[in-house]
C-alpha cells in the first residue's frame, strides 16, 4: 500500500514538476528536504500525531519550510499533509528522486567488498558499470563486509551481481550436498 501511495504522489510531483519546467530545482529541494526529514524524525512524528489538528499540521510545515522551498513544493507538502499522507513523506520523496535519476540515467549502485578499495579500484568498478549498463552516471555506495571472504557484491536496483567467494562457498556446498553416494 505504502508503495501505491509514493508512486500516486511522486508521480503527481514529477508531472507537477515537468509543466513547469522545474524539475531539476524540485529534485533538488527533494533531496534536502530528505535529508531534514530524515535528521529531524520528530518533525514528521509531530506531523503524525492525532492530537495535532489537519490545519496546524499545515501551519507547522508553513512556519517550518515557507521562504525556503519553492511554491510548488510548498504546495505539494501541504497537499500531502491536507490528505493525511504525511507518514509517507519520506516514501513518496525518495520514490520522486529516483523517478527523476532514471529520467536522467542516474544509477545509484551499492558495492559490497571484502576489503577496502582503492581509488583506482573503485575508478574501475564504475567505468565497468557505466560500460555495461544504460546509465550515464553512477552514484556508488562502498561499503566492507569481511564476511564475504574476497570479491564483492555489486547492487543495482533489484539486480544483485555477486562474486563473493561466500557465495561460490555456499554454492558448492549446496552442489556437495546434492551429490548421492553410490
Amino acid at each position: 500500500m505504502a508503495k501505491l501511495v509514493s508512486k500516486v504522489y511522486g508521480d503527481a510531483l514529477m508531472q507537477a514538476a515537468a509543466e513547469k519546467d522545474k524539475a531539476d530545482a524540485i529534485f533538488e529541494e527533494a533531496k534536502g528536504l530528505c535529508e531534514i526529514f530524515r535528521e529531524h524524525g520528530d518533525l514528521i512524528h509531530l506531523l503524525d500525531h492525532p492530537q495535532v489538528v489537519k490545519e496546524e499540521k499545515i501551519q507547522i510545515i508553513r512556519n517550518v519550510f515557507q521562504g525556503k522551498v519553492s511554491d510548488e513544493m510548498m504546495g505539494f507538502l501541504a497537499a500531502i499533509v491536507d490528505k493525511g499522507r504525511q507518514n509517507d513523506i519520506l516514501s513518496i520523496l525518495d520514490y520522486f528522486i529516483g523517478q527523476v535519476k532514471e529520467k536522467k540515467g542516474i544509477g545509484t549502485a551499492q558495492v559490497v567488498s571484502a576489503v577496502e578499495l582503492s581509488e583506482a579500484q573503485k575508478d574501475q568498478v564504475k567505468k565497468k558499470l557505466l560500460a555495461t549498463t544504460r546509465y550515464v552516471e553512477f552514484e556508488m555506495n562502498y561499503t566492507v563486509d569481511p564476511s564475504l571472504i574476497g570479491g564483492m557484491v555489486i547492487r543495482i536496483g533489484d539486480r544483485v551481481v555477486d562474486s563473493s567467494i561466500k557465495a561460490r562457498l555456499y554454492e558448492l556446498r549446496k552442489q556437495l550436498i546434492n551429490v548421492q553416494l553410490a
